[in-house]
């Protein structure tokens, strides 16, 4: 029986940023899922129409979602995840599932304080956003951009926009900017958990919203404790590193140390 992968996606878009993973792991044998956040489980220009599902939809209630997910599996998956999907792999490693898991970008857990000047011009507006966390917010061609895509051709920039980007909830970003001042933050990971399944932190060094030193900082945490840690960085690479051009030697890594760190991994 292949090996089964589930892919987590992050905020502002829906399962279909990992449709080239995708088709790469199941080229390589895996069955693939990648299950939707609650309420994104349509296609793109719906959700868009009406995005009235997300609101005040928190952290607590999409790693719940996926948990559950999971837990209906024959057997561990392996978990592979991007931006907010990437801090929701280390949430589920910690809480047991998953037989190993990649956080790509990852969007950091309670305890790593972010104070790069390009992760706040990148959501700055939406932190400004009054009410923000009980709201969906939406988010403009020019602060993806930013973000996102920056060094890609203005032709393929407006292309992933378009075709990818919906309207949030609010709430997922306030919970993350704010779990600092939140002892029973939904972000918390127990960084010296001993049982934690292997994992491997991938950053891109020309990332915007989640800056490569923000990920080194995640992995030196998790350094203390004797489960697995690994951290891989991409050099020229954006956030929108699992879908710009090279794309597949980030898929490659992946799978790559995924079977070196699970013996039965390979499909």
């Amino acid at each position: 029986m292949p090996r089964t992968v589930v892919f987590l996606h992050g905020a502002w878009v829906t399962p279909r940023c990992w449709d080239p993973f995708i088709a790469f792991f199941e080229a390589r044998g895996y069955r693939c899922l990648a299950p939707a956040w609650p309420g994104k489980d349509r296609p793109v220009d719906a959700i868009r129409t009406d995005p009235s599902a997300l609101a005040g939809l928190g952290i607590a209630e999409i790693v719940d979602a996926y948990e559950r997910e999971i837990r209906a599996l024959d057997e561990p998956p392996l978990l592979i995840g991007h931006s907010f999907g990437g801090l929701f792999v280390q949430l589920l490693l910690d809480r047991g599932l998953g037989a190993a898991g990649v956080a790509i970008d990852p969007a950091p857990p309670r305890g790593i304080i972010v104070y790069e000047p390009t992760a706040f011009r990148s959501l700055g507006r939406i932190l400004l956003t009054w009410r923000g966390w009980r709201r969906v917010v939406r988010w403009s061609y020019r602060d993806f951009r930013y973000a996102f895509v920056h060094t890609l051709p203005e032709a393929d920039a407006r292309a992933a926009y378009d075709t990818q980007v919906v309207p949030e909830t609010g709430r997922v970003f306030f919970q993350g900017a704010l779990s600092v001042l939140d002892r029973h933050s939904p972000a918390t990971v127990r960084f010296a958990n001993l049982e934690r399944a292997p994992l491997l932190l991938i950053a891109g060094t020309a990332d915007h919203i989640v800056p490569a030193s923000v990920v080194r900082r995640t992995y030196r945490r998790y350094r203390s404790a004797a489960a697995i840690t690994d951290l891989r960085e991409f050099p020229g690479r954006t956030h929108w590193i699992i879908a710009e051009p090279g794309w597949e030697e980030v898929a490659r890594a992946t799978a790559e140390w995924l079977e070196a760190k699970v013996p039965d991994a390979a499909g």
